[in-house]
């Protein structure tokens, strides 16, 4: 049974210790929030939100309307779940998804009455963004934590939804008064592919808890998992999408030293064709090599997946596309250090020979960005695994200087600070 539709609460009663005089109302717009995260987005708006709530001793008003049945309030920190009791047709079931992110955004848009500050992240809450700014004439500020030009694989999950998708992300971005770009890289693909001239652009890193992504000692979830404790093993965490690369992973297994365990925490396959291929490539990969595989096809609670970061002698991100790739600070907070691809925002965290090593993916051109030579990007990714294998002494002095580097760059007070600033110079 759906829930029943969103009643807004009236604007006097939702922070009524607070007077709209000394306070900034933000209104974040999210598809995923806690408890229902399953990527960096999501990752990102929890963390973002819940700094800003307590900025300047808790006097601004912040509301989250995000997927899903939640409806709490914490202090001047209020969440509540959108679902629509409504369900629009669709064609074909690949459009499920844009139609109902469609839905729920006109939800959204009809339950803010008003608003300084509309923030959206990824495109499944643009629209609701674009008609709020519209309805209540707040200041539209986005976040880009992906562009749809960058992600054609998403044709396969979406069919033609894709298309629309496409469509809601460039009008909402044309319309946008801010924008936040996640890395450098990030700031001139958008500026590349859209008309945002009129709008403000900063770029404000992701952030880490560094207080819990630390170290954990305890080896017990190891051996919950069947991975060995006492072997050294190569981790990767992610979904199972083009994006992610982990495919291209899988084919590197190979072509690594003897008697390096491999760790894949990847679950969440984006199709049905997709989860096909990786137990495939997974299955060839097992018969191809001595190196044991360890897949745990399901995505992890946060706990363990902070013991697995800590006890992983390297980390692989082998992502194709990437604006951020958050997935790197948190092996990093956890002293490990990283082989990733050279994409996106990835070379604004690891820095090469210091923290890890960076590996070129030498994309195909336009808006396909994999790799022109598949070869020859896994066997790049397996030389990085295989010096850090082969080094402990550099191991252990990478993994000093990532914790260090993510402490000194990337906390989430900072970035929320660097966040309202910017919202108060769209203010004006």
């Amino acid at each position: 049974m759906r829930p029943p539709p969103y009643q807004p609460l009236p604007p006097t009663t939702l922070f009524p210790s607070l007077s709209p005089l000394s306070t900034v109302k933000i209104v974040i717009l999210t598809n995923e929030y806690p408890p229902n995260v399953y990527g960096g987005a999501g990752v990102h708006v929890e963390y973002l939100t819940r700094e800003l709530a307590a900025l300047d001793g808790g006097e601004h008003e912040i509301e989250v309307l995000c997927f899903g049945e939640q409806d709490e309030t914490h202090g001047n920190l209020r969440v509540r779940g959108v679902e629509p009791d409504f369900e629009l047709p669709r064609q074909d079931e690949r459009h499920a998804k844009f139609m109902d992110a469609m839905a729920r955004d006109l939800v959204m848009a009809g339950s803010v009455a008003d608003a300084d500050i509309i923030h959206g992240h990824t495109w499944y809450s643009h629209l609701a963004g674009c008609l709020t700014k519209q309805l209540t004439g707040g200041n539209l500020v986005l976040t880009t934590h992906s562009l749809e030009p960058h992600r054609p694989w998403k044709r396969e999950q979406l069919g033609t939804g894709y298309d629309s998708s496409s469509w809601v992300e460039r009008t909402t971005y044309e319309n946008a008064d801010g924008i936040v770009a996640v890395s450098g890289a990030m700031k001139d693909d958008v500026q590349s592919l859209y008309d945002v001239g009129n709008a403000e652009t900063e770029v404000i890193h992701n952030g880490i808890d560094i207080d819990q992504y630390c170290p954990r000692p305890d080896r017990s979830v190891l051996e919950a998992y069947d991975v060995d404790p006492d072997r050294p093993f190569v981790l990767f965490v992610g979904r199972i999408t083009r994006q992610k690369g982990i495919l291209h992973l899988v084919e590197a297994i190979p072509h690594f030293e003897d008697d390096i365990q491999v760790v894949l925490c990847a679950g969440a396959p984006d199709t049905e064709e997709i989860g096909a291929e990786m137990e495939a490539r997974v299955e060839a990969a097992r018969s191809e090599t001595s190196n044991r595989i360890v897949w745990i096809d399901e995505m992890l609670p946060r706990e363990d997946v902070i013991t697995m970061y800590t006890h992983a002698s390297v980390f692989v991100c082998p992502s194709v596309y990437e604006p951020f790739g958050i997935i790197n600070l948190e092996a990093m907070a956890c002293e490990t250090p990283v082989v990733a691809s050279r994409v996106g925002g990835i070379p604004e965290i690891v820095v090469p020979k210091e923290t890890g090593f960076l590996v070129d993916v030498d994309p195909t051109g336009g808006d396909d960005v994999e790799p022109a030579d598949p070869d020859a990007f896994a066997q790049g990714l397996a030389d990085g695994v295989n010096a850090l294998m082969a080094d402990p002494e550099r191991r252990d002095a990478m993994s000093t200087a990532a914790r260090r580097r993510v402490e000194a760059q990337f906390s989430w007070r900072a970035i929320a600070e660097q966040t309202l600033d910017f919202y108060k110079s769209l203010i004006g």
